[in-house]
């Protein structure tokens, strides 16, 4: 077992590590509809005023249920108006009695106002209250996801200084991370949806020059391998904005990323089978196996694995 505070030790120079450097957009989202309570879980925070989103809809009681023990929502129509802080937002489609798109509120003050009362999204194996800075990167940018990108988490700038001294390159992407429950088996069966990303030309030329140094490039987190992947090329990353529905497993054969450092993921998980595109799963099982053993944490705010 190592502390995170050595992973530059387990670099090289020459390496790039690629972060998300999505901050979190607080989505849970409380209100109320017809006069019954709900709340919106929206799935992605890359959207601007008048935009329509995609939620995901609860009735009564809070994050302490198990997402798949929470009340179903009151039955919504097109056109309802679910009201939040003040700020009304209009139902332009149900997709499924717990999946609903929403019309935003048309100018900035709304989106200001929904930021505000919004808390972040949390699920029942956890113990108090997740605060804003409870889902916050070191380097976190554009508001764009609704689930932290928490493999970066416990990235502080000492290791970031370190990993520089160690020349080691940090190159940055953003990506919209999206919801990783609904509380729905069939719904959940359909995860991860279609997420945004926007590659700056840097990274790209960054991952480029690693490549042609024979350095690896190492993604700090799955949405980081998704992205990345989609986009690229022959001729190694495209630059720019794009959007994934890539589902990687055992089959897929990288042609960017090298290496991974992950949170630790149950078999039975989709983020599991992400991890098969970098390891044979007996050894993956095996790496599971041990880290229970040894009473480490799996989940957002658990512990780290690095594949390479």
């Amino acid at each position: 077992m190592r502390e995170l505070g050595e992973l530059p030790e387990l670099l090289r120079d020459g390496d790039v590590i690629v972060v998300n450097d999505a901050a979190t957009w607080p989505a849970s989202l409380r209100g109320t509809v017809r006069g019954r309570e709900v709340e919106l879980r929206l799935t992605t925070g890359a959207f601007g005023p008048g935009d329509t989103v995609l939620a995901v809809a609860f009735g009564g009681g809070d994050w302490r249920t198990r997402t798949e023990d929470r009340a179903a929502p009151p039955a919504m129509r097109p056109g309802d108006v679910v009201l939040i802080a003040g700020v009304e937002l209009v139902v332009a489609s149900v997709r499924h009695p717990r999946l609903v798109e929403l019309v935003m509120p048309g100018g900035d003050d709304g989106i200001r106002t929904l930021f505000a009362a919004g808390r972040p999204v949390q699920y029942a194996h956890l113990r108090h209250d997740l605060a804003p800075w409870d889902v916050a990167t070191a380097y976190g940018g554009r508001p764009w996801a609704v689930e932290m990108p928490s493999a970066g988490r416990p990235l502080s700038w000492r290791i970031l200084r370190a990993l520089d001294a160690r020349g080691v390159q940090v190159a940055a992407i953003t990506h919209a991370a999206g919801l990783s429950s609904t509380g729905d088996l069939a719904l959940d069966a359909t995860l991860p949806w279609r997420e945004r990303f926007d590659i700056p030309e840097t990274t790209a030329d960054l991952i480029a020059a690693a490549k042609a140094r024979r350095g690896r490039v190492i993604a700090i987190g799955t949405t980081v391998v998704r992205a990345l992947e989609t986009a690229a090329t022959d001729r190694g990353v495209r630059a720019g904005e794009g959007a994934t529905e890539l589902i990687l497993t055992a089959s897929h054969r990288r042609r960017v990323v090298d290496g991974i450092v992950s949170g630790l993921h149950d078999p039975h998980e989709s983020h599991f089978r992400l991890l098969e595109a970098f390891a044979p799963r007996d050894a993956l099982l095996d790496g599971w196996q041990r880290a229970r053993a040894h009473g480490l944490r799996g989940h957002e705010l658990g512990d780290l694995q690095i594949i390479v």
